[in-house]
């Protein structure tokens, strides 16, 4: 098994239940309790481990347990509802079973403010800002001192854990604005229980911005942390990320910046692993190019998450493929939209080893999202490891979710450079898609491109052939104009089985009913 980051969790010390929607505040325990749990051995680390595992847990009580209000448990993990919003409502990918609250609306682009998956996000978003934020309450060093924490060793770990409880609430503002636009803002020097302000995009922008360049010198070297850590790797792929899509956001370019962050990262000792599927199998987290994976464990993180609902929901109703992937499955529960099969159309893809889609006597239409037999389906992620071993469990995975890997910022560093960005060339662009594409047709050159085939279109499906379902579709299409609009429709888009035109204001989600009730400095995204 795994060595986990989060043994021990401790959601219900530090934080209440969210029984109302955003209620994510702190509980006021007796300062009495909080220095009995602070004064045992490793309570420091148990605290980080808290805040690590709201990225995979949803409650302290099981996988049917979530410590969010007013949606199922499963409906809240955090890495679940952001693969949702970022792959299902795109032209990757589409959920059988439509009665599944929420999942109708969110893939066929017709979501309003009521919708369970949106709410789950923006929630679980939230409380792991509160987490995070309640954490460096806790361990500041006049909490230190009062109790009597002197040992030189135990203050130095317990600044790494504060450096990252500040990447992780970063990143979670990251996803916020990236989702929303907007967020209500709270920092551990607020007074807890009071609603936060709203942090409009540009604000949002250059807090994450400006918190992340600070912690960074701080934050542990590149593949030097324990496993399942954050480092400094993991603090320059959101700074990446953030600059990628500075246009989207605030409206300005900053591909420079992206192509800088690129850099250091590709000189920081990432290597692509040698092979592609075994970044999506069950030991995964040993993968070279593995910046930053969400943890999974059939044992010790049992939960809905995205890699055990992808990996069940790979297995199909026809072929009841379950064995090759170490699940039971689901029954087709996921199928492949026409769209994107048809970006491995040609005969250059027939050795891609990227290419695992199964076809069968499958139709590759989609008529009646119901019918399970219909559509093609995938066969990327597995719970069985690079050497054969299946996972503990045939339910839930032992494979952690690739949110950060290196071969995105091989692709984010090329797209840079067919902007325009200083820094970023256009040959070391090419050099990197090609290992890209060696990689993928197992050390052979016949996938290779040209430098005049190397074009911002053929970037965009590029990242879908190399990155599909990891949770950045929506993303990439909205910053290449694709996704709103009428210039590239896909099956379902907009409610309709060949895909229509949808408004521009679905570019970002609307911020969930409850939440503006609960905090009335929100204001609703236009068009909702």
């Amino acid at each position: 098994m795994k060595t986990k980051v989060f043994f021990f969790m401790c959601f219900a010390f530090l934080m209440q239940s969210c029984e109302d929607d955003l209620d994510v505040v702190p509980r006021d325990p007796n300062q009495a309790s909080a220095d009995e749990f602070y004064a045992q051995d490793g309570a420091y680390a148990q605290a980080i481990a808290g805040v690590y595992g709201n990225l995979s847990l949803t409650g302290t009580l099981g996988p049917d347990n979530s410590n969010i209000g007013g949606v199922d448990a499963g409906t809240s993990q955090y890495g679940r509802v952001l693969w949702y919003m970022q792959n299902l409502s795109t032209d990757e990918v589409i959920w059988s079973y439509e009665n599944d609250p929420g999942t109708r609306e969110l893939q066929r682009n017709i979501w309003n403010a009521s919708n369970p998956i949106i709410r789950g996000m923006f929630s679980r978003g939230m409380f792991q800002v509160a987490l995070a934020n309640e954490f460096l309450r806790q361990s500041t060093p006049e909490k230190l001192s009062a109790r009597g924490i002197t040992n030189a060793q135990t203050l130095a770990e317990i600044e790494d854990y504060r450096n990252e409880a500040r990447a992780l609430r970063a990143l979670s503002y990251y996803h916020m604005l990236d989702l929303f636009g907007k967020a209500p803002f709270n920092t551990e020097n607020d007074v807890v229980g009071v609603a936060g302000p709203q942090y409009n995009a540009q604000q949002l922008f250059e807090y994450i911005e400006e918190e992340l360049v600070s912690i960074l010198p701080n934050l542990k070297a590149p593949r030097t942390n324990a496993s399942g850590r954050l480092d400094q790797g993991f603090a320059r792929m959101v700074l990446a990320k953030l600059y990628l899509n500075a246009e989207v956001y605030i409206g300005t370019n900053r591909y420079a910046n992206c192509a800088e962050q690129c850099t250091a990262i590709i000189g920081s000792g990432y290597t692509l692993a040698p092979n592609y599927l075994n970044n999506f199998k069950a030991d995964n987290h040993t993968s070279p190019e593995a910046i930053f994976f969400i943890q999974s464990d059939g044992l010790v993180t049992q939960n809905y998450g995205p890699t055990t609902v992808m990996i069940n929901g790979q297995v199909g109703s026809i072929e009841g493929n379950g064995n090759q992937f170490g699940v039971g499955g689901w029954g087709g529960a996921l199928r492949l939209r026409k769209q994107f099969v048809q970006k491995f159309d040609g005969n250059q893809f027939n050795n891609d080893v990227r290419n695992t889609i199964i076809s069968g006597v499958r139709d590759i239409d989609i008529s009646d999202v119901a019918n399970r037999d219909q559509g093609y389906i995938l066969a990327k992620y597995s719970n069985i490891s690079s050497t054969g071993v299946a996972g503990i469990s045939t339910t839930f995975v032992d494979t952690d979710f690739p949110m950060f890997r290196l071969a995105d910022v091989y692709l984010m560093y090329a797209e840079c450079a067919l902007r325009g960005a200083g820094g970023a060339t256009l040959p070391q662009a090419l050099t990197y898609v090609n290992a890209l594409r060696e990689r993928a047709n197992n050390g052979s050159q016949i996938g290779n491109i040209t430098s005049g085939q190397l074009t911002l279109n053929f970037i965009l499906d590029e990242r879908s052939r190399e990155l599909h379902w990891e949770g950045h579709r929506r993303q990439d299409l909205i910053r290449f104009n694709r996704y709103t609009g009428g210039a590239y429709n896909w099956s379902w888009k907009g409610n309709s089985s060949n895909g229509v035109s949808i408004s521009t204001n679905l570019r970002l989600y609307p911020i969930p009913q409850a939440s503006l009730a609960s905090n009335p400095n929100l204001t609703q995204n236009p068009g909702y």
